[in-house]
Parts: structure tokens; C-alpha cells; sequence
């Protein structure tokens, strides 16, 4: 007998034997059981995941000799037909060649025959998105009303492409990528059957390769025993496939948050000596970032994908670096791997890649310094712009000093003027529940310009939509979409809430959005025409931010210097 892939071999010939698709085969046993049979099903997913598996399974359940069962027996000879691929009763049609309207037609014609010895004639339809759109019309009014004793199965990798009149005439059912760690526990028992010692890394590093596919899996499997004999570890798997090892990209990673720039291209240089492709190893750390910042945002996510080692790296890495940090080094290295596609000298672009991601990260954002500016206005002392490496390489020394900030009038607290507030807002607010929210904000634009003279320029383009339940809706124009965000800091959202609340007697929360056709406001329109001048309004400004003392603070902190555009 000839010899058989480990594909075939070890093909799911029960809906108990398939892998990772509990959602499905719950399904279908259910219909079976309770006999609520479609006449139309449609297996959609990617490649190797178990769609043509599963509508053989689902054959043999309906046309055993026990059937319709959802145990088939796999010894009768209906069932060992459909296992073979020769039963008359069950046709496995390739959509990819026999996509013509001709093909179809013929088929049409013959469902109104009985099956031979079956309960029921099957179509199985692989591919079933290659059919051009004649053949789907042709396809139409039969797949609506079929005769009882048709069934029809489609399976795709693209249901995009099939036609929205197939689609609504089928039960739909999406297989999923199986997860790696139940890809790495079925090659263990494929390995004990064929009595082959597969180690636990190997396995995992086989399961990771294959990208949610179990057939891919299995062919590696098949690959690295022609290579290695009857014992696979994972180095065999990393030579034979060219992968990169998880722990290593873990270790590049944490040299790289680190700040540790000539470790981490010293062992970039050392990927490349032992012959690993950059792009790949390009693509591994991206894929490894994207798999820390699913980390980090929700740690349990990546549970059924990660062996526990790596998990446990990732959790210490998510401690070293904020989010937005995080996604900002994505960035950086998708726009690298953009370049290195076409560059003769893929070296080069990642290793400068990594050098800029490791300023990066010594760098402070503006994001960090207007926080800071905010916990010196309400006196607290900043905190560290950037996370101290914990290695002994020497970063840019980012780290503000502790400072206590100078406490004046202008900026005394919120509750201190709450009585006065009340006073005024019983001016512009009717008795009933509305609110006149224009005025509101108006008050809200005073008062900030008073207390917090940093943020003022952007609360004057602001403009009050209106209110939303509990929601205030504050509007800007989409040419002023950065004064937007800037507010939606959560520190300064806060202090508008707090002083909404204050003004109000309301406890607001603030809704921004982006609106076309709203004014773009200038801080300069809200002064009186008299101090527009430029040389008066220069002097000013220079004049009023000198004489701040969280300016004051904030120059001696940074070790800064006011200029102006002509300086």
C-alpha cells in the first residue's frame, strides 16, 4: 500500500474528531438529533481548518445505514464510500474547475433522481465562490426548492465573492482558526501514534508556524520526520522552516524596551549570520508586539495561544511600556517592513528601525509634558515622562525632580467659587430641567481662561452642541481636530467636567466630536478688536506666560526657554 500523508491519514471521520470547531459541530449534531435538516449548508473559513472534513462528517451522518445519526459507523458501506470519495450518492464537485454555466445545469438536471442507496443525494460544492455568475443563476431556483432527497454543502474561503442570493438560501456556519496550542496537542497524538518523539517547543513552534491551520500542521509534521527521523526538537523546526524561535523574538523585544541598543543588533546581526530571512524576522517581532499589546490591554486573551513561558514574558514587557508607546513602536516597524519589501539591503533599514524605536522611547511625548504641566497646576508633583530602563544602559535622563508647584489666586480651587457659581448659572438656567447649555459653556470658557490658561486656547474652539442625557456635546470643526484631542486628555477632561458640574450644579460628562460645518474658532476672534494688533498681542502673551509659575516651573523642569517665531 501506498504511503499516506498524515493529512489524509488522520482526516476527522467523526464530528468528535474535529479540532477547535465545537461551535459548528454542536450545531450540526443538534439539527441531526432533533431532525431539522437544512436543505443548503455553507462552510466558510481559511484554508485547512476542517470546511470539506466537516461536510463529509455531516454526509455520513445523513446517509449511514444507522442514519441519520450523529455517530456515524464508519464500517457500512455508504460510510466507507464517503470516506473513499466514490459514492454515488454523495458528489464532491470542485468549483474551481467546473464553474461554467454548462457543469451546473447538468447538475441541475440530475438532482430529481433518488440516491441509490443512501437516504439522501449530497452536493459537495469546494470552492463553491469560483462559480461565475451565470452558473449561481442556474443554481438559484433549484437551491430554493430542491426535492427532499437533495442536500447541498458548499464550502469557501472567500463568501464575499458568493452571491447574496446563494448566500440567504444556505445555513451558514463559520470555522475558525484553531487555536495553537490545540494544534501543538493534536500533533502530539498524531506523534504517539506514529511513534515519534515530538518535544513540546517543537510541537508549539510547528503549531505557531501554521497559522490556525491544521492541515499545514500536519504536512510540517510529515516534512520534519523525512528530516529528522523518529525525533523532532525545536531547532529542527527552526532550521527546516526558517522560523525564529518565540523565546528569541521575546529576548529582542526586551532588549529593545529596555534600551538596550548594541545587545539588541548584536543579536539581530546574529539572526542574520545563522541565515534567518529579515523580513520574516520583521514579521515575527510585529506579530510578537501586536501579541503584547492584546496582552496588556486583556491579559487572558491570548490564553489558548501562548505556551505559559511566553506568557509570562509578556506580562513582565507589559509592565515596562504605556500603551500608546506600544502602538507607536507598531507603527514604526510596519512602516519599516513597508520599506524593506523593496529594498536591495534589508539590513539596514532594521537595524536603523530599531535604533529610532529605542529613541523613541527615551523621547517624551507632548502627552506627557502637558500631564505633567497639569499635576504642577493642581500642585501634585509629575510623574516620570518615561519608565526607567532596567538595565545599566545610559537613556537620555528624561525623569523631571520632584517639585513642588507655587499655589496662587487665580488658580484656587473649584470648590472654593461654587457658591458664586451657583449665583450666576440661576441667571441663564430655567427652572425646568432644560439647560441652556451655550450659556454654560460660555461660563466654562471664562472661568478656564482664569485657571488654566494652557488649555484655554483650545476650550475657546470649542463650540456647545447641546446636551444627550448625561452627556455634554462639545463640537469642533474637523480642521482644529488636534485642539480636540488635546482636551480629551483625561486630566483636562476632568477639570472641564468638574467645572461643568460646578457651573451646572450637574454632574456632566463630556462627549467630543468631530462636526462638519461648524466655524473654526481662533482664541484671537474672543478678544476685544483692540488687543488683535500683532505687536500688542505678541507682548502679551510673552508678558502673561513669563509671569506664570507653572511656566516658571515648567522651564526650570525641561530646562527650557520661551521663544517666539522670530527669535
Amino acid at each position: 500500500m501506498s504511503y499516506q500523508v498524515f493529512a489524509r491519514k488522520y482526516r476527522p471521520q467523526t464530528f468528535d474528531d474535529l479540532v477547535g470547531q465545537a461551535h459548528v459541530t454542536r450545531t450540526l449534531k443538534n439539527a441531526v438529533e432533533q431532525n431539522r435538516l437544512a436543505h443548503a449548508y455553507l462552510f466558510v473559513g481559511p484554508r485547512g481548518i476542517g470546511k470539506t472534513s466537516t461536510a463529509r462528517i455531516l454526509a455520513k451522518a445523513l446517509n449511514c445505514v444507522n442514519g441519520p445519526t450523529i455517530t456515524p459507523c464508519g464500517v457500512c458501506d455508504s460510510c466507507k464510500e464517503i470516506t473513499a470519495g466514490n459514492s454515488l450518492d454523495v458528489l464532491e464537485i470542485d468549483g474551481a474547475s467546473n464553474n461554467g454555466v454548462e457543469q451546473v445545469r447538468e447538475l441541475r438536471d440530475n438532482v430529481r433522481y433518488m440516491p441509490s442507496k443512501g437516504h439522501f443525494k449530497i452536493y459537495i460544492i469546494d470552492e463553491v465562490h469560483m462559480l461565475s455568475s451565470a452558473a449561481f443563476n442556474a443554481l438559484l431556483k433549484t437551491l430554493e426548492e430542491p426535492p427532499p432527497h437533495v442536500k447541498f454543502i458548499f464550502a469557501t474561503t472567500e463568501p464575499q465573492k458568493v452571491l447574496p442570493t446563494i448566500l440567504s438560501r444556505c445555513q451558514r456556519f463559520d470555522l475558525h482558526r484553531i487555536p495553537a496550542n490545540l494544534i501543538a496537542q493534536h500533533l502530539q497524538f498524531i506523534a504517539g501514534k506514529e511513534k515519534i518523539t515530538l518535544d513540546a517547543a517543537a510541537a508549539h513552534a510547528i503549531a505557531k508556524g501554521a497559522d490556525g491551520g491544521l492541515r499545514d500542521a500536519e504536512s510540517m509534521l510529515d516534512q520534519l520526520v523525512a528530516f529528522c527521523g523518529e525525533k523532532i526538537a525545536e531547532p529542527d523546526v527552526l532550521s527546516v522552516f526558517g522560523f525564529t524561535s518565540e523565546q528569541t523574538v521575546a529576548n529582542f523585544t526586551d532588549k529593545i524596551l529596555q534600551g538596550l541598543t548594541p545587545e539588541a543588533l548584536d543579536l539581530l546581526h546574529a539572526e542574520g549570520e545563522n541565515g534567518k530571512d529579515m523580513m520574516k524576522l520583521m514579521s515575527d517581532l510585529i506579530a510578537y508586539l501586536r501579541d503584547l499589546l492584546v496582552s496588556k490591554v486583556k491579559p487572558d486573551a491570548l490564553v489558548e495561544d501562548l505556551n505559559p513561558e511566553l506568557q509570562k514574558s509578556l506580562e513582565a514587557q507589559a509592565a515596562m511600556i504605556e500603551t500608546d508607546r506600544l502602538l507607536e513602536l507598531i507603527d514604526q516597524f510596519a512602516a519599516a517592513e513597508g520599506r524593506m519589501k523593496w529594498a536591495p539591503n534589508k539590513r539596514l533599514h532594521f537595524e536603523v528601525a530599531v535604533i529610532k524605536a529605542i529613541q523613541t522611547l527615551s523621547q517624551v511625548t507632548l502627552n506627557e509634558v502637558i500631564e505633567n504641566l497639569a499635576a504642577l497646576r493642581d500642585g501634585k508633583s509629575p510623574t516620570p515622562t518615561t519608565p526607567p530602563p532596567k538595565s545599566s544602559a545610559k537613556l537620555p535622563a528624561t525623569t523631571p525632580k520632584k517639585v513642588e508647584a507655587p499655589r496662587v489666586a487665580e488658580n484656587a480651587p473649584l470648590k472654593e467659587t461654587k457658591s458664586v457659581a451657583e449665583e450666576q448659572v440661576s441667571a441663564f438656567q430655567p427652572s425646568s430641567s432644560a439647560v441652556d447649555h451655550e450659556a454654560v459653556w460660555r461660563k466654562v470658557v471664562e472661568e478656564t481662561r482664569s485657571r488654566r490658561r494652557l488649555i484655554s486656547g483650545w476650550v475657546d474652539s470649542a463650540h456647545a452642541l447641546g446636551t444627550d442625557g448625561r452627556y455634554f456635546l462639545i463640537g469642533f470643526p474637523p480642521e482644529q481636530k488636534t485642539e480636540m484631542e488635546s482636551l480629551s486628555i483625561p486630566r483636562t477632561r476632568e477639570f472641564l467636567e468638574a467645572l461643568l458640574k460646578e457651573i451646572s450644579g450637574q454632574d456632566w460628562k463630556i462627549k467630543f466630536s468631530l462636526k462638519e460645518g461648524l466655524p473654526v474658532a481662533r482664541p484671537a476672534e474672543l478678544l476685544p478688536a483692540a488687543d488683535q494688533s500683532p505687536a500688542k498681542k505678541k507682548t502679551e502673551t510673552q508678558a502673561t506666560f513669563k509671569d506664570d509659575p507653572l511656566i516658571r516651573e515648567a522651564l526650570e523642569i525641561f530646562k527650557g526657554e520661551i521663544r517666539t517665531a522670530s527669535d
